[in-house]
């Protein structure tokens, strides 16, 4: 026999709430991940946009128009990545229901006061990725394909760019921006245990200036140094934000 905790409930019960929580969560992102499956057309047309010379960013920024041809090189390449698109937007779709679902399962074990906070930080932190990801889309993955789209080291060199690669890279971008615009959320919780202070911060915002162009970089591979300083500074503003989140020296 499993040891009851206080509300009475096993090991095993929690091990069973938790395995009808994951089945709800697959559930849900299987039928989300469905329904955005039949809507191929809708859903690429938002996927490809950014590569599209009438985005909405190019035309506010009066670019010069680019023709950006991607292809498929492998027979199951375009099924596969429509499979690929469609769970990540259902996952993406469901993501609130997830969070929901696994506070709940975790929330009986905290104390009042940990409730409050853990709805805070979780609010918070789907907030902040959100905004990341949004920046991404809207602005740092359309310059980025433009410019590594359409440089050529030759014109006898043509750009083939795979429908896969475009993917992958869109995903990955988002991803990276979405767990960087965490750290705001970040600080503040290392503040609230004391693993940092606001004067650290402050001391060391050359270091971190550094680090946050060595990410950009990564972020955006470019050599292309407006496409850096859009990238660099949300992320250097996070930082200074984060500064006024952590408390100070006692």
């Amino acid at each position: 026999m499993g040891e009851s905790n206080a509300d009475g409930a096993t090991f095993w019960d929690h091990l069973d709430e938790l395995r009808f929580v994951i089945i709800r969560m697959a559930i849900a992102v299987i039928a989300v991940s469905g329904v955005a499956f039949a809507f191929k057309d809708l859903l690429f047309s938002i996927v490809l946009a950014p590569a599209q010379s009438d985005f909405f960013l190019f035309r506010w920024l009066k670019a010069e128009p680019f023709n950006l041809q991607l292809m498929n090189t492998q027979l199951t390449e375009q099924f596969m990545i429509h499979v690929r698109v469609a769970i990540y937007a259902g996952i993406l779709i469901v993501s609130p229901y997830i969070l929901y679902l696994l506070f709940g399962f975790v929330s009986p074990a905290l104390y009042q006061n940990e409730k409050r906070y853990g709805k805070a930080v979780v609010i918070s932190a789907y907030v902040m990725f959100f905004v990341g990801t949004a920046l991404n889309y809207f602005l740092i993955f359309p310059l980025t394909v433009r410019f590594l789209g359409t440089y050529q080291v030759s014109g006898n060199v043509a750009n083939m760019l795979t429908i896969s690669n475009y993917v992958d890279t869109m995903i990955s971008m988002n991803l990276l921006m979405g767990l960087v615009f965490e750290l705001p959320v970040v600080c503040w919780l290392a503040g609230k245990m004391n693993l940092i202070r606001r004067s650290q911060m402050r001391k060391f915002r050359r270091h971190a200036i550094v680090a946050i162009l060595v990410v950009a970089a990564i972020i955006t591979p470019t050599t292309d140094m407006l496409t850096l300083i859009v990238v660099s500074l949300p992320i250097w503003l996070l930082y200074e934000v984060s500064i006024l989140l952590v408390k100070n020296d006692n």
